[in-house]
């Protein structure tokens, strides 16, 4: 992606900004935004509610302001990545499950990426390509030639232009695609039946008529099927994929074994039991970490009405 002047000059004056001065500034914006702004502030705190029913208000009031801050840490990281490539990547990552990767790679069907708003996102858009490459390498070895896979990420676009192309630029640095989201069924297929990984987020919330209402947190949430339809008409293997932060400034990417789905011949329930699993497995992980979701988002928004 071709950067424009406004980017350049947005990244080039944060990125003067000592990375320190840039959280502490991050971090204090972020916490005023909590408290002065009463519609995000209210959803995070029902979206914790509605989550963790068992945690009491002081706590549930901590996990709000934290994930305040784990955002504020991101954006605040995002300048940082035109820095960061194979050489230093593991500065920055480590990574869990890698075998996983490649044992997904070997099916040679092209591989599904189950990704979620947690932890560091912008992060994994540079660590994607660097383990594409490594299973190249170790299949390679092993005596399997095989091309590296292009890592691609469906995404919707940001509303802001200068944003759009700022934040695109940074993602493609390392060689990661992407994918805007819309009529992009078909472009997938292609590109798994190509043998390339594709990276999808099924975490937010949906209208009815364009998703799958599945257990989430113990309550009903209306999810999109895209990475299941994927699945069901590709048969390429689903992989979860999670970027948690460890200590400031390190990461654990952990990558998950090929899911295995109970499917049933029955299309539209196939469509749920998948979306169930994958979220099931996403819900797992955020429970480890819960400060690092983007609770912000209204997850449970889209209602069942009494004739679904």
């Amino acid at each position: 992606m071709q950067k424009k002047t406004s980017s350049s000059v947005i990244l080039a004056i944060f990125r003067l900004i000592p990375l320190r001065v840039r959280e502490a500034v991050f971090q204090g914006l972020f916490l005023l935004y909590y408290h002065l702004v009463a519609r995000h502030r209210f959803v995070t705190l029902h979206n914790l509610h509605l989550a963790f029913p068992e945690k009491d208000e002081r706590e549930i009031e901590r996990l709000a302001k934290a994930s305040f801050r784990h955002i504020a840490t991101v954006l605040t990281e995002f300048f940082c990545i035109p820095d960061i490539d194979d050489r230093n990547l593991h500065e920055w990552v480590e990574f869990e499950g890698l075998e996983n990767y490649v044992a997904a790679r070997a099916q040679n069907r092209g591989i599904i990426a189950s990704i979620a708003h947690f932890g560091n996102w912008e992060l994994m858009a540079a660590a994607f390509p660097y383990v594409a490459r490594y299973g190249a390498q170790v299949l390679t070895e092993a005596g399997t030639p095989t091309q590296e896979q292009r890592a691609n990420v469906i995404y919707r676009p940001l509303d802001n232009e200068t944003l759009e192309n700022m934040t695109g630029w940074v993602r493609t640095l390392n060689g990661a695609i992407l994918v805007p989201k819309g009529k992009t069924s078909k472009r997938a297929l292609r590109l798994l039946e190509a043998n390339e990984m594709v990276a999808i987020a099924s975490d937010q919330n949906v209208a009815s008529r364009e998703g799958v209402f599945i257990d989430y947190f113990g309550r009903p949430a209306c999810t999109a099927v895209g990475l299941a339809v994927l699945a069901l008409r590709s048969g390429a293997p689903v992989i979860p994929a999670f970027l948690a932060r460890i200590a400031p400034r390190r990461y654990r990417l952990v990558i998950g074994p090929p899911m295995e789905f109970a499917l049933t011949g029955d299309y539209e329930e196939d469509l749920k039991v998948i979306m169930q699993k994958v979220s099931k497995v996403i819900e797992d992980f955020v429970r480890q970490y819960p400060e690092q979701y983007f609770w912000m988002h209204s997850r449970w928004k889209t209602q069942r009405h009494q004739t679904d």
